[in-house]
């Protein structure tokens, strides 16, 4: 090899080596806002043909558009989301102040549940050390202090928190403002400089907004419906907070399958402990049959269908997200999902000798 080409070949390694420790940096740097990132990016992709209708009415205002489609979706999404959260935290708090003043008297509950079980199950409650109301109520009282103690410890790092998610929040809306005003410029000039044929950049990227859309409308419909459907059940039973309850039953639902149970299941123990028998069996028969059978029916046509993905690989590949990307996971496991599926349809259409030929 000449001394211009070792040269060459110099340079070249040296470009790609910058180029690759360089990626890495700016990788890390835009770490803390990975989420505000990726949900910007979910929320230009499902409001789009908002800002399209919005864009016809008021040709090349492309940045007024966007700051109305902008206020449509914080309308839609952050206001109700916020309303939400500030429930629930305003009616946990009072749970917890009711039962730290005594007003929930779980001895008196306990007993009556105690004295509600076979005999087999006492002989089980006595094997464990659980034989009496005092017992209990002493391990359920170390259970209480326990996580008193660990509320107050992170009671001096909500505040700091909470700046987090305001300043996450803030990022999300911006970047989404922009990826609205210019998101297709963006697109094609990203496109342009990915090493892959076109069409099947264009099926891939066809297919990533897809599963987005679907996964995105999907989990919000269904956990609407099955909180709705709680909130009713628990309301007519008599369930106290039942609103609350139903809150967080839809934030749950978020989980496919087995979300609701999460809540229905304890507020079944909790009319049994309370001595309501027919009102529990009425919860787990609704639990079972009808706010279960909403995700049964509702998610596979508003998920399943639009991403052409079987509804176990929904269910795997979302609990799968959430055990490794946390609330984020929720979209990149379906996501991901989908999209190996679609890059090896394209492999087995495309075999590699042709791809490489190409």
């Amino acid at each position: 090899m000449s001394e211009q080409g070792r040269r060459r070949g110099v340079e070249i390694a040296a470009f790609v080596v910058f180029l690759v420790g360089i990626t890495v940096v700016f990788g890390a740097v835009l770490l803390p806002f990975a989420g505000a990132i990726l949900w910007s990016v979910v929320a230009a992709i499902v409001f789009m043909p908002v800002f399209d209708r919005i864009l016809r009415r008021m040709p090349d205002r492309q940045g007024a558009a966007a700051g109305l489609t902008l206020l449509v979706f914080a309308a839609m999404v952050i206001v109700p989301t916020l309303f939400l959260l500030t429930y629930m935290i305003e009616e946990g708090t009072s749970l917890y102040l009711r039962f730290q003043a005594g007003q929930i008297d779980l001895g008196a509950m306990f007993d009556r549940f105690e004295r509600s079980l076979p005999g087999w199950v006492q002989d089980v409650l006595g094997r464990i050390g659980v034989t009496d109301l005092d017992s209990a109520t002493t391990t359920l009282g170390k259970q209480v202090s326990a996580r008193a103690q660990s509320l107050a410890q992170y009671a001096v790092s909500f505040g700091q928190g909470f700046a987090n998610f305001l300043l996450a929040l803030a990022v999300m809306l911006y970047i989404t403002f922009f990826l609205l005003r210019d998101g297709r410029a963006i697109n094609a000039g990203v496109g342009d400089r990915v090493p892959m044929e076109p069409t099947r950049r264009h099926l891939l990227a066809r297919r990533f907004v897809a599963v987005v859309r679907a996964t995105v409308k999907g989990s919000i419909v269904v956990a609407v419906v099955q909180g709705a459907l709680g909130t009713i059940t628990m309301a007519l039973l008599g369930v106290p907070n039942a609103v609350l309850w139903g809150v967080v039953m839809a934030f749950a639902a978020l989980l496919p399958a087995i979300g609701p149970a999460l809540v229905w299941v304890p507020v079944v123990l909790y009319l049994i402990v309370a001595g309501q028998v027919w009102q529990a069996i009425a919860m787990a028969l609704s639990g079972a049959l009808l706010i279960g059978s909403a995700d049964n029916v509702l998610r596979p046509i508003l998920v399943g269908r639009e991403t052409q993905m079987p509804d176990y690989l929904v269910l795997v590949s979302t609990l799968g997200g959430l055990a490794t990307f946390g609330v984020n996971g929720l979209l990149i496991g379906p996501v991901a999902a989908a999209l190996f599926l679609s890059a090896w349809d394209v492999l087995s259409n495309d075999p590699v000798g042709e791809i490489a030929d190409q």
